[in-house]
């Protein structure tokens, strides 16, 4: 009875785990389109005593850039993170270059984080970009000589696969991240274009498929023991 009970719960277990892993596959479906999303591979492992257990990772190695229209757009080419700071002064990281600019003429996420420590643009410039170090250039008029507002920074840290994802499409540091790492002289940022996300939608709804069959499997599996469980208690009356 009560190797039947093991077997149960072992399936109960191990099936928990193959729907936590559905989840992070599904996730990053639906982010395919995301601006600079960073895929998340739930890694499964099985325990010494037989039960299914799993690691969580980021991917993030950068993916391709696509040319837009929008002039507050930008994309990073390699590794690196803009530092965003929240209305409320907390910093965090992110690779979404889509920017916008707010009702007091500073530059932000769509989400109204600052870029940086918070660059204004100044009141009808006509032209603006920015350099591929990071500097955002404005000229008051056409044919003016152009001059900077700010610059967009970079950042890096000792192990980008540690951060930890949080709302928004941003990361923090954690231990093992380290902490950030201001990168100097470089010449990263492209003006006018977006990271795509690094989702692999042919692989991921290839394992979504073999989950399905597996999990159904599992249930299967669980029925028929359950079914032994009922009879052998029905033999023992």
């Amino acid at each position: 009875m009560a190797t039947f009970q093991g077997l149960i719960r072992r399936n109960i277990i191990n099936a928990n785990v193959q729907f936590e892993r559905l989840g992070y596959i599904t996730n990053n479906i639906s982010n395919q389109n995301t601006t600079g999303y960073k895929t998340v591979q739930f890694e499964q492992i099985l325990t010494e005593d037989g039960y299914l257990d799993g690691v969580v990772r980021t991917d993030h190695r950068p993916s391709k850039l696509l040319i837009t229209d929008n002039k507050f757009d930008f994309g990073i080419n390699g590794q690196g993170y803009v530092p965003v700071t929240s209305p409320t002064g907390d910093v965090k990281y992110t690779r979404d270059g889509a920017m916008k600019q707010n009702k007091d003429g500073y530059l932000t996420t769509t989400d109204g984080y600052l870029i940086g420590d918070g660059i204004k643009l100044p009141i009808n410039y006509s032209d603006f970009w920015i350099k591929s170090n990071g500097d955002v250039m404005v000229a008051q008029k056409y044919g003016e000589k152009p001059y900077k507002v700010g610059n967009i920074p970079l950042v890096n840290f000792q192990n980008p696969d540690a951060l930890k994802a949080v709302d928004g499409n941003k990361y923090i540091p954690t231990y093992d991240s380290g902490e950030p790492v201001l990168m100097m002289n470089h010449d990263r940022i492209e003006h006018q274009k977006l990271e795509t996300s690094n989702e692999n939608i042919v692989a991921d709804t290839t394992r979504v498929m073999r989950l399905n069959a597996s999990m159904l499997a599992s249930f299967q599996l669980m029925k028929a023991i359950n079914d032994m469980y009922d009879k052998s208690i029905r033999l023992q009356g």
